[in-house]
């Protein structure tokens, strides 16, 4: 996907919004790779707001993400989860912010999109898929679908579909369908 985005990879100045119709589609999966660099080479935090669940700590760790980098806050309320998003997103001390911050307004996304911008920070939100018809400013828009079709239960590697919506430098996408280095997706045989 790489070759796809604009400067070969994700932004690191501005927001990546990753829509979805339920947790648990992948999306954790499509970010690690990233996540586990700039762990491993900067000297920042990686901050999650709000996730729907409690990180897996030794799934990232065994991903290569620096353990000792990541801080977890859960700000009781939406607009608290929107102080904390966009001083951390400012203060460049943060190499990534990843929030699950449930409904917000355009203004809101610009605020935190210039934010990023000013921090230096790769900020990716995640929302619910309702949220690709409307306009944002963020720099990529991914939306990501549960498989449509079933791959072997021995495959060595799993699968996520998924369309770009909006990308610099480029038009959206059909749906594309990514093989993943890992092995999450597999059954273990009886």
């Amino acid at each position: 996907m790489d070759n796809l985005l604009a400067g070969g990879g994700w932004p690191t100045r501005g927001l990546t919004e990753i829509l979805h119709d339920q947790p648990g589609v992948g999306e954790l999966r499509l970010l690690t790779p990233a996540l586990a660099r700039l762990s491993q080479t900067q000297n920042r935090w990686l901050l999650w707001v709000a996730p729907p669940y409690v990180p897996y700590a030794p799934a990232l760790s065994s991903a290569g993400v620096d353990l000792t980098r990541l801080l977890v806050v859960n700000p009781e309320h939406q607009a608290d989860r929107l102080w904390v998003l966009e001083k951390a997103l400012a203060s460049t001390s943060c190499s990534a912010v990843m929030a699950w911050p449930g409904q917000m307004t355009n203004k809101q996304l610009r605020r935190l999109q210039v934010a990023s911008k000013n921090g230096q920070c790769l900020g990716v939100l995640y929302r619910h898929s309702r949220a690709a018809s409307l306009p944002s400013p963020a720099e990529l828009r991914l939306r990501l679908y549960a498989r449509r079709e079933h791959t072997s239960a021995v495959s060595d590697r799993s699968q996520l579909d998924i369309q770009i919506l909006k990308r610099k430098g480029g038009w959206a996408t059909d749906i594309l369908s990514l093989q993943l280095q890992d092995q999450l997706g597999q059954t273990t045989p009886d």
